[in-house]
């Protein structure tokens, strides 16, 4: 029987045997570099940990169900996912890029892409016109995040799935902000889907992580065979602190997204606020997109305030949030992304997607959220 994604993120896929592990509720965590072979040429499934290990196979396979994947690795960080993704592409293609895109993912096609004959176009791509205007013979895959990070622009991943199809393309989907939760590409056609563990899915600021999910068994065997050769695998003890962060994925974004809405609202009615950018908000150019697509908004926020001196207070006198650079976990943080997150971007590129020195990114916890919202007024003050 199928369940709920809420109780998958608890019992996984409810395949495991009540007498394995001993019994154990808790998957073990198997701090084990190698395995022995019960004779030559048997195995117990697992021979090195590079290549497999129990406790990240679980946490594989919760995840593989959340996303309705077919296979799904676990990597040392969301870098090294996308850098496994990277791996399936040749020398001499083309890839286009939603424009709005984690700072570190263009650094990564900037520098080690672009060293190994890759080529990246940058489109806003929630407009599928330009999509399609960027499409050459070399083009192999397009790259989406939606959310994106910082703007929060909606993709209509339907439509870049028609235009996968047409031209014959890898449909690539960055889910970090919504997570599985709330977002499943897999089941809206992309190929693959990657994570930054380290925020929604680990949930707590203490794992850095990664994940690579896809629907077809022909890329799960050239991803698994990179894998194993390049070795960016997540480590027993990590795997095991993500499991357990799973467990707790639905309420956590539950929480984090009503308060996300409430500190939204509140924040469109502060004089020194100019503009709030939430996926959740009726008046989002993206709301009815991701409201098709998506089972909810997510809980991360930018705003616009109406001079640098402000930005910079508020980063300066919040108390309760911390400034800190990442996202998704219990605790709320706030970041300058022009000076952080999309520090490598280029300063145009920056000043044309409004990531300028008035503009800050808000991830939003689980704390009660009059406090939260007391901490921003007092900083804004």
């Amino acid at each position: 029987m199928e369940h709920n994604i809420a109780t998958r993120c608890i019992h996984g896929t409810n395949e495991r045997d009540k007498n394995e592990f001993y019994g154990a509720v808790t998957v073990p965590i198997f701090q084990s570099a190698t395995f022995a072979h019960p004779g030559i040429g048997e195995s117990t499934g697992y021979n090195y940990t590079r290549e497999s290990n129990p406790t990240r196979a679980e946490l594989e396979k919760v995840v593989a169900s959340l996303e309705g994947a077919e296979d799904c690795i676990a990597c040392s960080s969301g870098m090294a996912a996308i850098g496994l993704a990277l791996e399936l592409l040749e020398y001499g293609a083309h890839v286009i890029c939603s424009e709005d895109l984690y700072g570190g993912s263009v650094r990564i096609f900037q520098t080690i892409g672009e060293s190994r004959g890759l080529h990246f176009s940058y489109v806003n791509t929630a407009d599928a016109a330009a999509v399609e205007s960027q499409i050459n013979k070399d083009t192999r895959a397009l790259y989406i995040e939606t959310p994106s990070n910082p703007t929060m622009q909606i993709t209509d991943l339907a439509a870049m799935k028609k235009l996968a199809d047409k031209y014959q393309l890898l449909l690539i989907v960055d889910n970090t902000f919504l997570s599985p939760y709330f977002q499943n590409p897999i089941a809206l056609g992309a190929d693959i889907v990657v994570h930054s563990g380290t925020k929604f899915l680990g949930g707590h600021n203490d794992v850095l992580a990664g994940f690579i999910c896809t629907g077809r068994k022909d890329l799960a065997e050239k991803l698994r065979y990179t894998y194993k050769t390049t070795g960016a695998c997540l480590s027993p003890f990590d795997s095991f602190l993500v499991m357990r962060g799973i467990k707790t994925l639905a309420v956590r974004l539950e929480k984090q997204q009503e308060n996300a809405l409430r500190i939204a609202e509140w924040l469109k009615q502060q004089k020194k606020v100019t503009q709030v950018y939430y996926a959740g908000l009726p008046e989002h150019p993206g709301y009815e997109v991701n409201k098709r697509q998506a089972r909810g908004y997510g809980s991360m926020i930018s705003f616009r305030t109406d001079t640098e001196a402000t930005a910079r207070a508020v980063l300066e006198r919040v108390k309760l949030i911390s400034y800190a650079e990442s996202l998704g976990g219990v605790e709320s943080l706030i970041t300058y992304p022009m000076l952080q997150t999309h520090g490598d971007v280029l300063p145009e590129v920056r000043e044309r997607l409004g990531i300028t020195e008035t503009f800050l990114r808000l991830s939003v916890g689980i704390e009660d959220v009059k406090d939260l919202i007391a901490d921003l007024a007092q900083a804004l003050s």
